[in-house]
């Protein structure tokens, strides 16, 4: 009789240390990846929401600072839009005292909410301009309030010394939509 416990006792103990081995195997892995892929996922959703904070405690500054850059861009009106950007180049042209030899205004329009007024603009002349001329163009370029962006300069010297250089800038100014505006 004691025979059959004790077969019956290790039958148990090695369906009981099967059982461990196939749950170590089978069960165990899966459940420290589903573990392991909620940490990282709490973590992603943890920085997402201190972003989220961030961005609701400078809403404010963000929308001014929106509101501004819409104030900027060019108008609606096509015809209003080109000449303020040829208002412009005349600006920075007196104020560099350099020569503009020509100026090529060209529309891009998407089916998205903005078009871009591109334009190439061509300063120093046969003469050229000097180093300081030519700096001073991009200048007030850069610093223009109108939604514009430097998309390419190319710099070339007229003489060998370099004393006399021609500029040509490629520039692009953003119109939005009228809603978004």
């Amino acid at each position: 009789m004691k025979i059959r416990n004790r077969e019956k006792l290790l039958t148990i103990g090695a369906i009981a240390a099967v059982a461990i081995l196939a749950g170590d195997r089978l069960v165990y892995p899966p459940l420290v990846r589903t573990w392991n892929d909620k940490n990282t996922r709490i973590t992603e959703l943890n920085r997402s929401i201190n972003k989220g904070e961030g961005l609701l405690r400078s809403e404010r500054s963000i929308r001014e600072r929106w509101d501004d850059m819409k104030k900027r861009s060019l108008p609606a009106d096509v015809s209003k839009a080109e000449n303020d950007v040829l208002q412009a180049v005349v600006r920075w042209q007196q104020e560099s005292q350099i020569g503009l030899t020509s100026i090529k205004p060209q529309w891009k329009r998407t089916d998205e909410d903005f078009a871009t007024l591109e334009c190439r603009a061509d300063a120093g002349g046969a003469a050229g301009g000097s180093i300081e001329a030519v700096s001073r163009f991009l200048y007030e370029l850069e610093k223009d309030p109108l939604a514009l962006k430097i998309e390419g300069v190319e710099i070339t010297s007229r003489d060998t010394a370099g004393q006399q250089i021609s500029v040509a800038v490629r520039f692009s100014g953003l119109q939005l939509a009228r809603e978004e505006r």
